[in-house]
């Protein structure tokens, strides 16, 4: 099943996607209307969701081409993100392969969804793109072992990292550099675990900048793999129902290229994982700086 969050009267409203059309959840009887609790409703929900949306008239349905998507998760409430996964993109960069993952937060507000606008701040050039497969987490999970860790997975997802490197490097700590407001975009939509391959690998993943492939990976070649992430996150923080893990990124970089390669406004960059989709977006400088 793929679910996805559509603006309606100024707020957010989920949907089940099915082809070219789209059943909102609020028309459906019996069900949430509010993300968090549908991707906390665990796979026989989900299940359910899933028949009541295929088995719903076509006066209940709708042209995806006609709504405006958010984020899928509009307000998520953790954002934890794992860097240098992959052993190539650590090697550009000059790290260690690391033997326990780099960990940082980003917040809301650093985010868009699918189509809107990544933002480039007036104070920096160095706007860069980081291609990511996202968990969404389905069911409250603390200490979990690597061995069960799949069963809290609700689905996936697509993320664009997107990192102003000059503010990312101003310390040891990266927090800064990944949560300029609107440089980061997530969506277009969640696929429920029970359609892709367990822990989404392998799974071809790239990125493009105006049509040109500048990343190409497997999310096969993470080197902390889903089901792991989960275990050492959950040691350490409780993960709850909505929440979302971006996975790394795999080598090809913008800053890592000769010459670099950084976002300018009205490039568009795509990020894409095979069985999930695309997650497109524009870049445009922050009218914030002006």
């Amino acid at each position: 099943m793929r679910l996805l969050s559509f603006i309606e009267n100024g707020r957010s409203a989920p949907g089940v996607r099915i082809g070219e059309e789209v059943v909102p959840v609020g028309d459906l009887a019996g069900f949430p209307t509010d993300m968090l609790e549908i991707v906390g409703l665990g796979a026989e929900g989900l299940a359910k969701l899933a028949a009541a949306a295929a088995s719903a008239p076509a006066s209940a349905r709708r042209k995806r081409s006609d709504l405006t998507l958010g984020m899928p998760i509009p307000r998520p409430g953790k954002v934890a993100c794992i860097g240098l996964n992959y052993a190539l993109h650590a090697k550009e960069g000059g790290n260690p392969i690391p033997d326990y993952p780099a960990m940082f937060l980003r917040v809301q507000t650093s985010l868009v969804g699918p189509d809107q606008p990544i933002l480039r701040p007036g104070v920096s050039d160095k706007l860069d793109y980081e291609a990511e497969l996202a968990i969404i987490i389905g069911k409250r999970a603390r200490c979990v072992k690597q061995a069960d860790a799949l069963d809290y997975v609700a689905g996936y997802s697509l993320f664009n990292d997107g990192s102003v490197r000059d503010y990312q490097r101003k310390s040891t700590q990266w927090t800064m550099g990944k949560n300029f407001d609107a440089t980061g975009a997530f969506g277009p939509e969640i696929v429920t675990a029970d359609e892709l391959p367990p822990g989404a690998a392998p799974l071809r993943i790239c990125a493009r900048v105006d049509g040109q492939t500048v990343q190409d990976s497997t999310t096969g070649d993470m080197i902390f793999t889903v089901a792991r992430a989960i275990e050492i996150i959950s040691e350490v923080m409780t993960l709850e129902p909505g929440d979302v893990i971006a996975t790394g990124t795999p080598s090809g970089v913008g800053y890592a290229r000769k010459p670099p390669l950084f976002l300018a406004p009205g490039k568009v960059v795509e990020i894409e994982v095979e069985g999930i989709g695309v997650l497109r977006n524009t870049i445009a400088d922050d009218p914030a700086f002006a």
